[in-house]
């Protein structure tokens, strides 16, 4: 998740939503006698849940329920989707992490994905509120997931709300332009980029300005879509980015025109067409302002410089 929301939670989706080491288990549906069916789910798809534990749960099955049926397209493995997600530890009957305070997240539905994530998605509907139930090492594996306050032998709770699918680029695409001549340069290894030559590029001149390298194909966005991108931020003159997710080819969602990103994001992103690619120099007062960001080593007097591929729109 990138500093353009939030520093305090960077990462903290990417780990709940990845396997890494996780291994698979034997799912089931809720029976009966599901210690599933002892925790109340209540709320609207789309909204985030409200949960109450009636007492600790082991988790030691993984267990999955349809809570709210929808009646979208069916959702199949290798689809990107739209979807908000809220996470809980059945041993402390709180709370991990949701995504509905920030906004809906994609996901990609390839083997990386977490076993309990692809059961609550994979054949399930587009508009299905689906539950899991399973344990903290089955889900991430044996060291469960700290960052998250999980133990490994920890109950987790996933409630995912299946919002849409989502046709994401796998890069930006259209036509290429010249960038205005104050722009940085771009540092490539591997066909990958990795951060910003501030070698040639003007001083920042405390405006708000853009200039597109790639003006792509795709239809417009506008303002209130969840958009898909890529991005790259770095601060002027600095030797490398404070943040990307160029490196892991997943892309960052977010609701464009309500306040989720930084000011400058909202403001220059809007109107642009899918497949563009874009550098925006963004002064303190549209980006953190005066109390910059320490955590991410970024003054209340920097300017940012962003590089954004824009990938997809739902």
């Amino acid at each position: 998740m990138p500093r353009v929301r939030s520093v305090a939670v960077s990462g903290l989706l990417v780990l709940s939503l990845l396997g890494l080491n996780s291994c698979g288990s034997d799912d089931s549906k809720a029976g009966s006698d599901s210690e599933l069916n002892s925790i109340k789910i209540e709320g609207k798809a789309g909204v985030k849940p409200e949960v109450t534990f009636d007492g600790k749960v082991e988790g030691t099955k993984q267990e999955s329920k349809v809570l709210i049926k929808g009646d979208g397209d069916t959702v199949a493995d290798g689809d990107t989707v739209a979807l908000h997600i809220w996470i809980g530890n059945g041993f402390t009957q709180k709370e991990s992490l949701n995504t509905y305070d920030q906004g809906p997240q994609s996901v990609e539905l390839t083997k990386d994905v977490l076993p309990p994530l692809r059961e609550a998605l994979i054949d399930h509907r587009i508009g299905d509120r689906v539950a899991v139930l399973t344990s903290a090492d089955k889900a991430y594996g044996e060291g469960g997931n700290p960052s998250l306050k999980l133990g490994s032998k920890d109950a987790v709770l996933f409630v995912v709300d299946i919002l849409s699918k989502v046709e994401v680029l796998k890069e930006a695409q259209g036509e290429e332009k010249e960038p205005a001549s104050w722009a940085p340069t771009l540092i490539e290894e591997d066909g990958v980029i990795t951060g910003l030559d501030f070698s040639e590029a003007h001083k920042p001149t405390g405006e708000l300005i853009a200039t597109t390298l790639i003006k792509g194909d795709g239809p417009v966005i506008e303002k209130d879509q969840t958009i898909f991108v890529h991005y790259l931020g770095q601060v002027y003159g600095a030797a490398e980015p404070f943040d990307e997710n160029f490196s892991t080819g997943s892309p960052f969602s977010f609701p464009l025109g309500a306040g989720q990103v930084i000011a400058g994001w909202d403001d220059r992103l809007a109107g642009r067409t899918i497949g563009s690619r874009v550098i925006l120099e963004i002064p303190p007062n549209e980006g953190y302002g005066e109390a910059g960001q320490p955590d991410a080593g970024i003054k209340g007097t920097d300017t940012l410089f962003f590089l954004v591929d824009i990938l997809g729109a739902s």
